[in-house]
């Protein structure tokens, strides 16, 4: 099933990248109302695993909740969490194989504690997949001066302790960055 943010983003592209596969621990930080990683995370990961739905809006859990029962997505749990804040998110420390953060960098204060959390929630070896605007789309994203730049996400991240592997462009209006948990 395609829906009209794959023209944007495909997830499959990077699930490729980053060899996503049955049985994988994984969690999106800052998930957001479509759930856009989550359900195509979900089906690639099976039964066998787990998906996370992180967001600190309540509302947004709520909504994706209600498709998580009407669609049988027994994989997918919701979480509320503020991932600006570690060792917050209740997700044992070192049990995911993949985290991602789609286009929610350029939102929050705080990055550096966001990868920090992020990493903390990874296993050695894990994957974080950042992907965030490279141009703005109309109304569509953020304005320019409030985007993330590719060399400012990849400081932020040697900082909290994560090597880069491979930075990708995405088409257009996204750049993703995949990070590795040594």
């Amino acid at each position: 099933m395609t829906h009209a943010g794959t023209a944007l983003i495909d997830p499959k592209i990077v699930f490729d990248k980053i060899g996503l596969t049955v049985g994988m621990r994984v969690a999106d930080l800052g998930c957001g109302r479509t759930g856009h990683f989550v359900f195509p995370v979900a089906r690639v990961v099976g039964d066998t695993g787990v998906v996370y739905a992180i967001d600190v809006v309540k509302d947004i859990l709520e909504s994706l909740n209600s498709r998580v029962r009407s669609e049988g997505f027994g994989n997918v749990h919701t979480v509320w969490s503020d991932i600006e804040m570690v060792e917050k998110t209740p997700i044992p420390a070192g049990s995911l194989d993949v985290a991602f953060f789609v286009n929610v960098m350029y939102l929050l204060r705080d990055k550096e504690s966001a990868l920090r959390e992020a990493s903390r929630l990874l296993k050695d070896g894990g994957q974080i997949v950042l992907i965030d605007w490279s141009k703005n789309l109309g109304p569509l994203g953020p304005k320019d001066g409030v985007m993330v730049s590719p060399s400012e996400m990849i400081e932020h991240a040697q900082i909290s302790g994560l090597n880069l592997m491979e930075n990708i462009n995405l088409g257009d209006y996204h750049f993703c960055l995949i990070f590795k948990k040594n």
